[in-house]
């Protein structure tokens, strides 16, 4: 084969396959497609049958290729196709016969094409997993029942192949046509324009006109390719006919250019053998490319199995000091995974949503105070249950003064709707800490009875303290509604109830001192006023009982707005005073000042129309018309508001501390302390320990991928000392594919050799032998034309002589050395 190690590299690369195959996986090589172009009758097929070294493709003239066949070869000793699958053929002529009938299926019988490929599996032991692509010859010109467009269908089939970075490309031309005229090394060049994955195969040698000879082409000498030309030579049809076996076709093509003058120097350079060759060890190249990357995958996926396989090296199911062991150390993991889920110290954070602790953390400090302030009041019947429980305290007797009965009893009624949220944050902790547990036990799923004991004890154990902290909260809300604590400090009480602070100026004459500000602060009993907002330095309080308020023009010269407030008895309302005038900046602060005033009882002196106004929004509520009674209902609906605030705030903090002393830590102490006393007594120890199947199961496929894998990085080792890589040909001047094309005229019959006229274009600056060939060191620009035939020279414009007589003339170019290719790896398999 010419390349050392390769006899053992198939056999190395089919072990290494077959170990990723016990483990479950591919082995990922990624080998590369061979795909064969070509015009028609151009021996496509030809060279694909002796790669693979039998007879299964069709044969005859014209089309015979309508359908790809995709080819997978593997290890075994038969084929098989998709479209057949369980059907194995032994015999090849079997496989021909099926790939003619399922291409006329699809196709029809007259030539006609279609884009569905055949899938055919051939298996032999001695060859790598490769796949071989036969596709239709390209034509131009439609017969039978081909598209009138089958030139386009025909590409774009061939494109859909090619396009792959995977794919090789053998670009095949018959020798004896002009091969500047070759569409399989023009499409070859569209998709590989560096010329990397392009080798062009000349077949046909064999025919061509006596005199000729393709020997420029193949020294790569006329039209070079990066990769070069190989020769080869089919068998005829006349020895396809005669079952001409495929062996002697090869010895017979050896003699062929062993015998022949023009190839008989590069005999050992040409033929079937040697193309197997240059693609072998295109294979060897990728193949050694590939296995950095696998050996960087494997040596993680050993890494990772690494210290679970240490706990199975020695496993016997049977041990009892194992189960013992086993247990202990479960339950002990099982105790720290609980409390790393609630304490939220875990060694893997959930990422996707909240869990265990912070889950509980939410319920307390989210959940639960958005449910203590979700329980709404219907401020209608609020007020009138206040205005009820007054009247009621006060009975037959007109009350002066807001009864403090009356706001027990609202403020109790109020305290006992909090029993529910409370409850409700018990039952949202309990769920939460039975998902945890049930989390936390997924470890355990080895032994499932284990499993299900460890679910059911803490769970039991759980369930009874729910009991427990629901009686201390009730007792808590009990505790609460034992005793109104109205001399709490965050308790506004009845006389710190303010409605209204801010600057008024009193207005007096400069005869009675003069007008001067004041900070007031207005509750629902009084109206104080003091030196300064800091309200340390208090001038005069004054009852609001019997206070009305008037309108008072203000002064010619005064920018202020002023109103007056008055004692309806004609008592003096400060000092010697019967009213005191209180003035305001803008209008819109004395309207805002009135509204506090009616808020707290105090109403306008003669402007009635607010008055019922005012007492018309509150009948909405009360159903009552009476000032005094309404000013008390507006005070205790306000102080039970601010002492419910109080109860919230309390409650807010000893309800989660209580879930957390009564159930949270009771059931870490329990697992801790516990668990294992009651897993014991459950009964028998061996039939708690009870492995699974499934964990028997991964056990043993865990085993047998550790010992796997190991033996794959050694199959690997051995791949990369028994290879041998090639550099990839350096660039070479191939313009000519796209550039260099005869007139139409001039080109020469199907039945002609390949002609060139006047002088021929030399090879570039570094020319590239042919997979190592050697080329001519003479200066390639004298290099004769191809084919070599007699006759005298013409002119190339005169009609009357032979156009055939002299070569086309192609324009020399100056060499180009395009920039270098990054080195790419094909192969494919004796």
């Amino acid at each position: 084969m010419g390349n050392r190690g390769m006899e053992d590299l198939i056999p190395l690369i089919n072990k290494l396959q077959d170990a990723f195959s016990s483990i479950g996986q591919s082995c990922n090589l990624d080998l590369p497609q061979i795909a064969v172009v070509g015009g028609q009758s151009a021996g496509k097929s030809s060279v694909l049958e002796n790669f693979v070294g039998r007879d299964f493709l069709p044969r005859g003239s014209g089309i015979v290729t309508r359908r790809p066949l995709i080819l997978h070869y593997t290890a075994s000793k038969y084929a098989e196709f998709l479209h057949c699958k369980g059907k194995k053929f032994v015999d090849f002529e079997e496989v021909r016969m099926e790939i003619e009938a399922e291409t006329d299926r699809i196709t029809g019988s007259n030539k006609g094409i279609s884009p569905i490929p055949i899938n055919l599996r051939v298996y032999s032991p001695h060859v790598l997993n490769l796949t071989l692509i036969d596709l239709p010859g390209m034509t131009k010109v439609a017969v039978g029942d081909q598209p009138h467009d089958i030139e386009h269908q025909i590409r774009d089939m061939l494109m859909q192949f090619i396009t792959k970075e995977s794919c090789l490309i053998l670009a095949v031309t018959p020798a004896n046509t002009d091969l500047a005229n070759s569409d399989a090394l023009k499409i070859a060049k569209e998709v590989d324009p560096q010329g990397v994955r392009t080798i062009g195969v000349i077949t046909k040698l064999d025919l061509m006109d006596e005199g000729t000879d393709a020997k420029d082409i193949l020294e790569n000498k006329l039209l070079p390719l990066r990769r070069g030309y190989i020769g080869v030579v089919n068998r005829s049809q006349k020895d396809i006919d005669g079952k001409k076996d495929i062996r002697a076709a090869l010895a017979a093509e050896r003699k062929f250019f062993l015998s022949h003058p023009a190839y008989r120097h590069m005999a050992e350079r040409m033929g079937t053998p040697h193309l197997q060759k240059a693609l072998n060890q295109q294979l060897t190249n990728h193949i050694r490319d590939t296995l950095p990357g696998l050996r960087s995958k494997l040596q993680s996926q050993l890494l990772s199995l690494e210290k679970e396989v240490e706990e199975y090296k020695n496993f016997r199911p049977d041990d009892p000091t194992r189960k013992t062991k086993a247990l202990l150390q479960m339950v002990q993991q099982f105790g720290v995974d609980f409390e790393k889920c609630i304490e939220g110290s875990g060694d893997q954070v959930e990422t996707n949503e909240l869990s265990g602790g912070a889950k509980i953390n939410r319920i307390f400090h989210e959940r639960f105070p958005f449910e203590l302030v979700k329980i709404v009041f219907d401020e209608k019947e609020l007020r009138r249950e206040i205005s009820h429980a007054i009247k009621n305290v006060h009975g037959v007797r007109t009350g002066l003064f807001t009864p403090d009965l009356a706001f027990e009893a609202i403020v109790k009624k109020q305290i006992v709707k909090l029993k529910t949220p409370c409850l409700k944050c018990i039952d949202l902790v309990i769920q939460e800490l039975i998902n945890t547990v049930r989390q936390c036990t997924n470890k355990l799923a080895s032994y499932p009875r284990l499993r299900e004991e460890t679910e059911r004890i803490v769970t039991t154990h759980i369930r009874e303290r729910e009991g427990k902290s629901k009686d201390q909260v009730l007792l808590l809300i009990d505790i609460e509604l034992s005793y109104i604590n109205t001399n709490h400090e965050d308790f506004i009480g009845f006389a710190k109830y303010v409605i209204r602070k801010g600057w008024l100026t009193i207005n007096i004459s400069i005869m009675k001192g003069g007008s001067k500000e004041y900070w007031f602060v207005l509750t629902a009993e009084s109206l104080s006023w003091y030196k300064d907002e800091e309200e340390k330095e208090k001038k005069y309080m004054l009852p609001l009982d019997n206070l009305k308020i008037r309108d008072v023009e203000k002064g010619f010269m005064s920018t202020k707005h002023i109103f007056a407030i008055f004692n309806t008895e004609q008592r003096n309302v400060y000092k010697d005073l019967r009213q005191i005038e209180l003035a305001c900046d803008s209008q819109e602060d004395v309207d805002s000042w009135k509204a506090s005033f009616l808020r707290a009882g105090v109403y306008p002196e003669k402007d009635q129309s607010v008055i019922l106004l005012y007492l018309l929004m509150l009948s909405l509520y009360t159903f009552s018309m009476d000032p005094q009674l309404e000013r008390q209902v507006e005070t205790i609906r306000n102080l039970v508001d601010s002492y419910i605030g109080i109860i919230n705030k309390s409650i807010r903090d000893l309800v989660p501390k209580t879930i957390m002393h009564l159930m949270i830590n009771s059931s870490k102490d329990f697992i801790h302390s516990e668990l294992l006393a009651y897993l014991y007594s459950c009964g028998d120890q061996n039939s708690l320990m009870e492995e699974s199947a499934d964990q028997a199961q991964r056990r043993d496929e865990m085993l047998r991928m550790y010992h796997a894998l190991k033996e794959a990085l050694n199959i690997i080792g051995d791949i990369s000392a028994n290879t041998i890589s090639t550099p990839v040909p350096p660039p070479v001047n191939d313009t000519w594919i796209q550039e260099a094309r005869p007139p139409p005229a001039a080109a020469p019959p199907p039945s002609r050799p390949p002609a060139v006229r006047g002088p021929t274009p030399g090879p570039p600056m570094n020319p590239a032998p042919a997979f190592g060939a050697p080329l001519n060191p003479s200066p390639a620009f004298g290099a004769p034309p191809i084919p070599s035939r007699p006759g005298q020279p013409i002119n190339a414009f005169n009609s009357h002589q032979d156009p055939f007589s002299a070569p086309p003339q192609i324009p020399s170019r100056p060499a180009r050395v395009p920039p270098g290719v990054p080195r790419y790896g094909y192969g494919f398999v004796t």
